[in-house]
């Protein structure tokens, strides 16, 4: 069973009839068995450390971590994988891809669906020759978004690089944002919806901080859909975990970047995971009912075997909250 990608070629939207024009249907969704337990897998920066970033983040055996994170998610053999980004160190560089091609090729041959989105480092230096290049191992993304869907689960996969976006481009992309999740909110053929994009709205990284550009272009829209469960990303290198106007949000920049030193002072965003910070680590979704049962598994620090970390299952019923109408969503305790 193959996961269902909306082949939305570039500058093109294609219906499908479960949804009103313009926007998709689900009409092919296949659905497991019931007593099949569907993995959904996510993994991000991936990359290779560059020279520069040593200079400030000492490096851990941080490509040793790549491949036994790989390695891991072949073994366990997902339905779908969606990288988020930073998916090698630069983007142009036809070398950095050579162990995440093989990687690629072997997911593929085992039928697990991969998609990918863009990350700074996919973008880095030469723009043009980044995307394109990142678009023959992924070639379903489209740079202002789209949709795939495994087991019922839609995934909403957008780009946050806003630095590389034209403003039509941006209005492109936030119009078919809010559209899309409006169609899913109405489907019959969608239990959940995960948004993902590659700058992490909050984190207590010192490196990289919160993208207020994410803030005020996803974050509400994903606050104020029915059946969004999950927001989750990268770009930070660790994991938190954040619960923003009773919904989920997770930062899983664990698949071989460098450590980012985190906030811990009085100002710190409060962190559901403030007790679980492993180096490197990758995440596995699976559907329940029309909620989601979220697990991180990591690498342990013998570097030989993995380990399952911080989970749970996502409980809309009890995060419900009042739509929000203002333009920036603002982080709130809870």
């Amino acid at each position: 069973m193959q996961a269902n990608i909306i082949p939305m070629k570039k500058n093109n939207i294609f219906l499908i009839a479960t949804f009103i024009a313009p926007l998709f249907s689900m009409a092919q969704i296949q659905q497991p068995p019931v007593s099949q337990a569907v993995s959904i897998d996510f993994i991000s920066d991936t990359q290779q450390p560059m020279m520069v970033e040593k200079i400030i983040l000492k490096p851990t055996h941080n490509i040793k971590a790549t491949s036994l994170l790989f390695s891991e998610i072949l073994k366990t053999k997902p339905q779908s994988l969606y990288m988020l980004g930073d998916v090698v160190s630069l983007g142009f560089n036809n070398h950095k891809w050579k162990k995440v091609d093989r990687f690629l090729d072997s997911c593929r041959k085992e039928n697990t669906t991969v998609c990918g989105l863009l990350g700074n480092h996919d973008v880095m230096g030469r723009k043009k020759k980044g995307e394109q290049n990142f678009d023959k191992r992924f070639p379903e993304n489209v740079r202002t978004g789209y949709l795939s869907v495994t087991d019922s689960v839609a995934i909403v996969l957008l780009n946050s690089n806003f630095s590389k976006l034209s403003a039509a481009d941006k209005k492109k992309e936030n119009d078919w944002y809010q559209s899309t999740l409006n169609a899913l909110d109405t489907s019959n053929a969608i239990k959940a919806v995960i948004v993902t994009c590659h700058h992490a709205p909050y984190t207590n990284s010192k490196i990289v901080g919160s993208s207020s550009q994410v803030q005020q272009n996803f974050v509400k829209p994903y606050i104020n859909s029915k059946k969004a469960r999950l927001f989750i990303t990268g770009h930070a290198h660790s994991f938190e975990h954040f619960k923003i106007l009773g919904k989920d949000f997770l930062v899983i920049g664990g698949g071989g970047g460098l450590h980012q030193p985190m906030d811990t002072s009085d100002k710190r965003l409060p962190d559901i995971a403030e007790e679980y910070k492993p180096l490197f680590h990758y995440l596995s979704v699976q559907r329940v009912a029309d909620e989601l049962s979220v697990t991180s598994h990591f690498l342990k620090s013998d570097f030989a075997t993995f380990g399952t970390g911080h989970s749970f299952i996502t409980n809309l019923a009890s995060n419900a909250v009042t739509k929000v109408e203002q333009q920036s969503v603002n982080v709130s305790p809870y």
